[in-house]
């Protein structure tokens, strides 16, 4: 560091040559205070993890369930486009209250209808088919694959019974649910990683925010930059020896 502090008077015009900080100087900066990012990502890291770790695991289980006929799939273009429509119609039907009302009472769940359908119930429409992909989650592994199975064998019965002509639309689990290989969350790998690019970025705007606070010329061409004149020389930082040391030198010179 250069030795004066420099003074700002924000009442004075800044000159034409403002001073802008360059590229360079700017990953200098970064890269003088640089523990202070590897500080603030280990932090933000470390908290992450830990906050993860601590949540109890959750797991999802799902199944895909056809829509069709009674005849089986329908081989016209125009019968496969009506049962793709169809398809959509059937998602909102998997998702209501009668039947989550259902598979709650055969399953002995402790849950309310509105917490099964809007946070442990997901149902969507695989592309442009007539499959319905219905998945389920819950913090025991075992119970997610039940009630996942449930959910598809009462919304099977419950489109059969309203389905009783020679076309009758029907609603077959294709894919019944398995037992889930690990929890969906939590990951405490995803969690740090994202907290420690997160805990990057507030580190180095914490620098520039240091930076901007710190008044001293660290170069003769940041003072020429700022004030517009040329820098001539510079004055190095000269310390006095200490009285101790002064007097021993009078005495060897004395002697």
């Amino acid at each position: 560091m250069i030795g004066n502090p420099r003074h700002k008077d924000s009442s004075a015009a800044p000159p034409e040559d403002a001073y802008v900080l360059p590229f360079r100087e700017f990953f200098a900066i970064l890269k003088r205070r640089a523990w202070i990012i590897v500080l603030v990502a280990v932090i933000f890291a470390g908290a992450a993890v830990g906050l993860s770790l601590a949540q109890q695991p959750v797991y999802e289980s799902s199944i895909k369930v056809l829509v069709g006929q009674e005849q089986g799939l329908t081989q016209t273009p125009t019968g496969v486009g009506g049962l793709q429509d169809l398809t959509v119609t059937m998602t909102v039907l998997v998702s209501n209250r009668p039947l989550a009302e259902e598979v709650i009472r055969q399953e002995g769940l402790q849950i309310s209808p509105d917490t099964f359908l809007n946070e442990r119930l997901t149902v969507s429409q695989i592309e442009e088919s007539q499959v319905i992909e219905v998945s389920y989650w819950d913090t025991d592994p075992q119970r997610a694959q039940r009630v996942a199975n449930t959910i598809g064998e009462v919304f099977s019965e419950r489109i059969a019974n309203e389905s009783d002509n020679a076309s009758a639309i029907t609603a077959t689990v294709w894919d019944p649910a398995e037992v889930p290989d690990g929890p969906i969350s939590p990951n405490p790998l995803r969690d740090g990683l994202l907290a420690a690019v997160l805990g990057t970025v507030i580190g180095a705007g914490l620098i520039l925010l240091l930076e901007f606070f710190d008044d001293r010329w660290r170069s003769p061409e940041e003072l020429e930059q700022f004030s517009g004149v040329p820098v001539f020389g510079i004055i190095p930082r000269f310390e006095a020896p200490r009285g101790g040391k002064v007097q021993e030198s009078k005495k060897k010179g004395e002697g």
